[in-house]
């Protein structure tokens, strides 16, 4: 199966560029419950995720911290552990199932290498369910 049908498209995705402070960050993921975001360059491309890992260990590195230096620092200033391994809007589902194993989401790109949105962790366990779930399936 085609992974346009699980794709959440770029325009329901919150996406930080690298130039995003910290507090933008934190106050994004805060309100929409995320523990992580993906980044994206001035182009549209994904250049990494940011979590919430990330910025703690960022924020405890930090010597004097304070609300005004979280306001200063840049995302592109920040070690991010994670980078999502992307793939084409052309794979199919099943590729997905061993990248849904230690990512939260699967990043989407075009044929330009353009971000187009993720494919959630969620949305592929549901689909892996369904199918143990079928009555011919193996046992």
């Amino acid at each position: 199966m085609n992974i346009a049908f699980f794709l959440l498209p770029k325009k329901d995705v919150i996406c930080l560029s690298p130039g995003s402070t910290v507090r933008q960050a934190l106050e994004r993921m805060e309100y929409h419950r995320y523990s992580a975001v993906p980044l994206l360059d001035d182009e549209g491309r994904y250049v990494g995720t940011i979590t919430e890992g990330d910025l703690l260990w960022a924020l405890k590195n930090t010597p004097d911290l304070s609300l005004a230096s979280i306001n200063k620092m840049r995302l592109q200033d920040i070690p991010c552990k994670v980078k999502n391994k992307t793939v084409p809007i052309d794979a199919h589902i099943e590729d997905l199932v061993t990248l849904a194993i230690a990512q939260n989401f699967v990043p989407v790109v075009d044929d330009q290498e353009k971000f187009i949105g993720i494919i959630r962790r969620r949305e592929i366990m549901e689909y892996c369910s369904q199918l143990l779930m079928k009555p011919d399936a193996v046992s």
